[in-house]
């Protein structure tokens, strides 16, 4: 373990604009099926995941992951496809999060996984926080993807 990484994140999202954002911290994040939990009566989706810390990414070097949990309010329903429900250790990488706005101000966040598994989650309106809640550490390698010159 390590203290090197960059400081803990805290983002709030409020709107499409900041979802964007949210989706850029979030990008190569790797999930366990089985800490996405969401509540029905709270109306809120959690999810516990390792961040790779891109905001603290240099040229060449391997990066930082750090625990950190993204919770979503506002939550109407969720669904999901292909994501294996009974695999509660089978691991996801977020590729990104979207926004379709419908009744305004709610809408549809999509959160798009590796492999072509996807959650998608009817909301009043946009309402997410993500925040560090570990220590950093050294990662073994940076996320690449097709066309990276990593």
């Amino acid at each position: 373990m390590t203290t090197d990484g960059p400081p803990p994140l805290r983002l709030l999202a409020e709107d499409a604009d900041d979802l964007q954002i949210l989706s850029a911290a979030m990008q190569d994040a790797v999930v366990r099926v089985g800490d996405i939990r969401f509540d029905p009566r709270a109306r809120t989706l959690t999810l516990a995941m390792n961040r790779f810390q891109w905001e603290g990414q240099a040229a060449g070097a391997a990066g930082f992951r750090v625990r950190a949990a993204l919770q979503f309010g506002g939550v109407i329903q969720v669904h999901s496809r292909n994501i294996r429900k009974d695999a509660a250790d089978a691991v996801l990488s977020l590729l990104t999060l979207g926004f379709e706005p419908s009744d305004p101000p709610g809408g549809v966040i999509s959160m798009v996984f590796a492999g072509g598994g996807d959650l998608r989650l009817e909301v009043e309106c946009v309402d997410a926080a993500l925040s560090d809640i570990g220590t950093p550490w050294l990662a073994r390698q940076a996320p690449a993807h097709d066309g990276d010159d990593a």
